[in-house]
């Protein structure tokens, strides 16, 4: 079975946290949810969330894949913990998947780690001195060796969608979207 690790941070968009979650753990896939700290999380539009545990705890344990919701100020609490850049960091040197949606590339540039990679983002989101070094694109969803990102909201579903295809395969993929209803 997949591992992958979300953390939460407070002020993080829900849309993309719960969508993320709810989709993967579709697909059966061993979804750890981590606050930064024992606290529920308040989202970006007021919605509480409860992690299945506190980030020092989730950090004992290794993934196949780190993803990092969006929304401001999440994004802002995810980059300045250490423990998140240096288990990004990690994560990238044993060549494992690191995926970030909407605001969240900023932590993944803050962590080195988009140096020569195409990326996307929200627009705005990233800095020049963010995007130093990597190529901005506009689809939704980009996928550069083991970095995946995309743009937003609005495209949190096919994300989910398409990181449930990298894991563990198109029919599985296929298998979870069907009963979605999607046009």
């Amino acid at each position: 079975m997949k591992k992958v690790l979300i953390p939460l941070a407070q002020g993080c968009e829900e849309l993309e946290a719960v969508t993320l979650i709810d989709l993967l753990r579709r697909a059966a896939i061993d979804v750890t949810t981590a606050g930064l700290d024992s606290a529920l999380v308040t989202a970006s539009r007021g919605t509480v969330l409860k992690p299945d545990t506190d980030l020092d705890q989730a950090l004992l344990h290794d993934y196949d894949m780190i993803i990092l919701p969006g929304g401001l100020p999440g994004a802002d609490h995810l980059k300045n913990d250490a423990r998140i850049i240096d288990a990004l960091q990690r994560q990238n040197q044993q060549g494992r998947i690191i995926a970030a949606i909407c605001a969240a590339p900023k932590v993944l540039a803050h962590a080195g780690l988009l140096a020569g990679k195409k990326i996307t983002a929200f627009p705005g989101a990233l800095s020049e001195a963010d995007l130093k070094d990597s190529n901005y694109q506009t689809q939704p969803i980009v996928k550069d060796g083991n970095i995946l990102t995309s743009r937003g909201p609005g495209t949190a579903m096919d994300f989910a969608l398409f990181i449930i295809e990298e894991l563990c395969g198109k029919a599985l993929r296929e298998q979870v979207e069907a009963p979605l209803q999607r046009p």
